[in-house]
C-alpha cells in the first residue's frame, strides 16, 4: 500500500514552501509522501489523482491567501475529496484578516489546526502539531494498525451482553478485540480456550484466564481494578467519576486530603462516550471524551486519589460529624465530606418492543463504541441536543447514511450553533423534524423502524441497521431519596431551595451557631443567631472563647465545618445558593494557606476558628467586610496588640 500523502500549498513564496517541504520530509518522509504545490489548482488536481488511485491523504496544509481562492476555501474543497484528512491553515504573523478568517473557520469546524508562518524551529511548533494531527488521523482511520488486545471478547454479534462488555471496555480505555462466535476466528479462539459456541460471551485475558459472561465486578477485579474501598476514614469521598467528579477529586487530593473516588461503570461518565468535545475549557481545538477522562483520571491518581470501580453507592447516612456511604456489596466508606457527582442516566424511549432489541441494533449512547461497525449501513439517531448532534456527526464518518430524528420544529433550541452547521455540511446526513419513532421491527436484531410525522400525521416504515437514542437524561439520585432533599425531577436541593423545603424562608439565611452554622451543634452551647449577626460577630473576639485544653470542643467544631454541604432531610443548608449541587467546602480549600497565616497571628485559642470561617466565606463572595475595632473591656496590652495584628491580616486579604 502506498504511503499516505502530506500536501503543502503555499502561494507566491517559494522559500517558505521549500522550508516546509524539507522540514516535513526530514521528520515524516519515511512514513508519508510529502507533496508540495504552488497553487490551489495544482493541489486539487493532485488530490483528485490520489482519490482516483484510492490513495489516502493524511494532512493538508495551506496558506490563507492563494491565487483564485482563499486557503479556507481550498481546504473545504479538498475535504470533499478526502474527508478524513486533517486540515491546517498557515497564517502569517501580524496578518489580522487571515487570523480572523482562521478563527471563524475553526469555529465552523472547517479547520483542525492553524500555524503561524514563518514556523521557526520545527521542533517547537511544527513537529508537535503535525505529530498530534497524524496520530488523530491514524486512530480515526485505523491506519496505525490493530492495538495489542489485552482482552478478547468472543460472543454473538447481536447479543445485548456482548455489547455491554464491549461498551464497558471501550469507555474504560482498555484495548480489546471483539470476535463473532460464528466467525472462523471466533471459533478458533473458543477452541483454544476449551469452550464451545454458546449464546454467552466469553472474555479471554492476555494471561490465559477465561471468564464466561463475567459480572462487571469480577471482570474489573480480573483486570486489576480496585473494587472495595480500603478501611479507614477519608477526608473527602466523591461519588461519580465524570468530569465534575474527577475535578473535585483532583482538587481535593492536590490539597493533601485523603480522597476516595467511587465509579459504578466507567471513568468519564457520559462525556467519556463523546467523540469530540469542542466547548470544554482549555481545549480550543477539541478533545475526545475518552482522552479527557484518561487525562483527568491520571491527574487525580498522581495526586493520590483512590479509585474504586463497579461499586455504586446505595445509601448515605450521618454518623455524628461523619458521613457513611454504603456500597452495593455491603461495604462502607466513612468520610468527613461527601461530594455527589453521580451524573445522569439516559432517558428511555417508550416504544413497544424496543427494550428487547437493546444491544441488537438499539443503543442508548454508544456511538463511539459501535461507529466502525456501522460501515455501509443506514442508521438513525433520535434526539435534538448536543449529544445527539455529536453522535450523528461521528456516525456519518462511517455509515452510508445517518438520519437524525427530532420531534421538535428546530434544532437551534437545544443544540449548539457549531453542531447545527456541521450537520448541514455533512453530505450523508439527513435531519427530519417533527418526526418520532413509534415502532421497531426485527427478529433477533433491529431491521426496520416505523416513523410518525407529527404535523402531517403520516406513518412510514424504513429499513434500519441501528438506532442510537439520546433524548436527554435523568439524575442518578434514587439512592438518596430517603436521605437528601430532592426536587420533583430528582435533582438535589441546596441553598435557599433546601431551606424553604425544610421550613425556613426561601429568601433568608439558615440559622445556626457561630462555630459551624448548624442549629444544634454538639461542639458548643452558644445561642443561635442570624447570618448578619454571625458574620459580624465571627470577626469580633469573644470573651468566652474556648481554651486550648478544650480539645474535644475544638475538634467537634472543626468536624462540623467539614461536613457535607448537601443537607440531610430535616437539616437546613449551611451555604445559601440558588444553584443545584454547589459544594462550598471545595472553595474553602483554596484559602487554606491564607487561613493558616491568620491562625498563626491570632492569640485567642479557639477563637481563630470564628475568624477563619468568616474570612473564607467573605473571600468566596469576593466581599471582605471591614472588621469592627476590638471591644474587649479590660484587655491587656498584649491581647490588644495581637488583635490589631489579626485585623491587619484580614484587611490585606
Amino acid at each position: 500500500m502506498a504511503r499516505p500523502a502530506l500536501v503543502v500549498v503555499v502561494n507566491g513564496d517559494p522559500d517558505t514552501l521549500a522550508v516546509l517541504e524539507q522540514a516535513l520530509q526530514r521528520r515524516f518522509g519515511a512514513d508519508y509522501q510529502v507533496l508540495a504545490a504552488e497553487s490551489a489548482v495544482a493541489a486539487l488536481e493532485a488530490l483528485g489523482r490520489l482519490r482516483g488511485a484510492d490513495e489516502q491523504v493524511a494532512l493538508l496544509l495551506a496558506e490563507q491567501w492563494l491565487a483564485g481562492m482563499t486557503g479556507v476555501e481550498f481546504l473545504c474543497q479538498a475535504h470533499g475529496l478526502h474527508p478524513a484528512a486533517k486540515r491546517v491553515l498557515l497564517i502569517p504573523y501580524g496578518d489580522v484578516a487571515a487570523g480572523v478568517a482562521g478563527l471563524q473557520a475553526m469555529a465552523l469546524g472547517q479547520l483542525d489546526h492553524w500555524l503561524n508562518t514563518p514556523v521557526g524551529p520545527a521542533e517547537l511548533r511544527l513537529y508537535p502539531a503535525v505529530s498530534e494531527l497524524l496520530g488523530q488521523w491514524a486512530r480515526a482511520t485505523a491506519r496505525a494498525g490493530a492495538q495489542p488486545e489485552w482482552v478478547r471478547v468472543v460472543g454473538p454479534r447481536w447479543s445485548a451482553r456482548s455489547h455491554e462488555l464491549r461498551d464497558l471496555l471501550s469507555r474504560n480505555n482498555i484495548p480489546h478485540g471483539f470476535y463473532d462466535a460464528e466467525s472462523e476466528a471466533g471459533r478458533q479462539l473458543l477452541t483454544q480456550a476449551g469452550l464451545e459456541v454458546t449464546g454467552q460471551p466469553a472474555v479471554l485475558l492476555a494471561d490465559g484466564r477465561v471468564l464466561v459472561d463475567p459480572p462487571t465486578e469480577r471482570l474489573a477485579q480480573a483486570l486489576g481494578a480496585k473494587t472495595q474501598p480500603p478501611p479507614g476514614r477519608y477526608d473527602v469521598t466523591v461519588v461519580g467519576a465524570g468530569p465534575a467528579g474527577l475535578a473535585a477529586a483532583t482538587y481535593a487530593a492536590s490539597e493533601g486530603l485523603r480522597t476516595l473516588l467511587l465509579e459504578r461503570e466507567a471513568i468519564g461518565g457520559q462525556a467519556g462516550t463523546t467523540s469530540l468535545i469542542r466547548n470544554y475549557l482549555g481545549f480550543p481545538r477539541g478533545i475526545s471524551g475518552a482522552e479527557l477522562a484518561a487525562r483527568a483520571t491520571e491527574q487525580a491518581v498522581v495526586f493520590g486519589a483512590e479509585l474504586v470501580y463497579t461499586q455504586p453507592a446505595t445509601s448515605l447516612r450521618a454518623s455524628d460529624a461523619d458521613r457513611v456511604l454504603t456500597l452495593a456489596d455491603g461495604s462502607q466508606a466513612v468520610s468527613r465530606t461527601v461530594v455527589i457527582a453521580t451524573g445522569v442516566s439516559y432517558r428511555r424511549l417508550p416504544v413497544p418492543g424496543l427494550e428487547a432489541l437493546l444491544g441488537a441494533g438499539v443503543f442508548y449512547g454508544a456511538a463511539v463504541t459501535e461507529a466502525r461497525a456501522m460501515g455501509g449501513q443506514r442508521v438513525f439517531v433520535v434526539g435534538g441536543a448536543n449529544s445527539a448532534g455529536q453522535a450523528a456527526v461521528h456516525l456519518a464518518r462511517h455509515a452510508e447514511q445517518v438520519t437524525l430524528l427530532h420531534r421538535g420544529g428546530s434544532l437551534a433550541a437545544g443544540m449548539s450553533a457549531y453542531l447545527v452547521q456541521e450537520l448541514e455540511r455533512a453530505d450523508n446526513l439527513i435531519v427530519r423534524l417533527h418526526t418520532e419513532v413509534t415502532g421497531v421491527h426485527g427478529t433477533g436484531r433491529l431491521e426496520a423502524l416505523t416513523l410518525h410525522h407529527n404535523t402531517t400525521g403520516t406513518t412510514e416504515t424504513l429499513p434500519a441497521a441501528a438506532l442510537f437514542i439520546l433524548i436527554g437524561a435523568e439524575p442518578h439520585t434514587d439512592w438518596l431519596a430517603a436521605t437528601v432533599q430532592r426536587d420533583d425531577r430528582g435533582f438535589l436541593l441546596t441553598g435557599r431551595t433546601s431551606s424553604a423545603t425544610a421550613g425556613h424562608p426561601a429568601t433568608g439565611r439558615s440559622i445556626g451557631h457561630r462555630c459551624c452554622w448548624r442549629p444544634a451543634c454538639p461542639g458548643c452551647s452558644r445561642p443561635a443567631m442570624s447570618a448578619t449577626a454571625r458574620s459580624s460577630a465571627s470577626l469580633r473576639p469573644s470573651a468566652k472563647a474556648p481554651s486550648p485544653s478544650s480539645s474535644s470542643t475544638n475538634t467537634s467544631a472543626r468536624r462540623c465545618r467539614s461536613a457535607t454541604d448537601i443537607p440531610l432531610k430535616g437539616q437546613p443548608s449551611r451555604h445559601q445558593t440558588s444553584n443545584h449541587l454547589r459544594y462550598a467546602p471545595l472553595a474553602r480549600w483554596v484559602f487554606q494557606p491564607r487561613l493558616q497565616r491568620i491562625r498563626s497571628l491570632s492569640s485567642y485559642s479557639g477563637d481563630w476558628q470564628l475568624r477563619t470561617t468568616a474570612v473564607a466565606e467573605s473571600k468566596v463572595s469576593e466581599k471582605v467586610p471591614t472588621p469592627p475595632p476590638p471591644t474587649l473591656p479590660q484587655a491587656s496590652r498584649t491581647r490588644v496588640r495581637n488583635q490589631r495584628r489579626t485585623t491587619t491580616a484580614v484587611r490585606r486579604l
